[in-house]
């Protein structure tokens, strides 16, 4: 988020996910992330698409591309809210997270029990 803010980005998102594999603690390589408007998500891909000024030192560049089949802050809470990686067993850093005017809010609660993952969990914590 550092990033998206520092180009910026701070305030005009309302939803981020960065998966991590929760075996290595390595990030995938992307992230789903809302722009609270159409004219923000606009500017974001005109300014990040091709992205490479890394923080460590990195050769991969940053490709912006529109999410299917979820798009919009509702589609991404409805899509993870009863996901296993809402169960409380999951470390927050591996969770989505939604935000209001650039503060981070409780996610939405969940409309049924959710399951734990079924793989990988046990080593979140080491």
């Amino acid at each position: 988020l550092r990033m998206i803010d520092s180009e910026g980005f701070a305030g005009r998102y309302d939803f981020i996910y960065y998966p991590i594999d929760f075996r290595t603690h390595a990030a995938l390589g992307y992230a789903f992330l809302n722009l609270t408007t159409p004219e923000d998500a606009e500017a974001f891909r005109h300014r990040i698409d091709g992205f490479q000024r890394w923080r460590i030192p990195s050769s991969k560049i940053c490709s912006v591309s529109w999410s299917n089949p979820h798009q919009g802050f509702e589609s991404h809470v409805a899509r993870y809210r009863n996901s296993p990686l809402m169960h409380e067993s999951v470390p927050d850093e591996y969770r989505p997270a939604v935000f209001s005017a650039g503060q981070r809010i409780p996610f939405p609660a969940p409309t049924k029990r959710i399951k734990p993952p079924r793989q990988g969990t046990e080593r979140m914590l080491v």
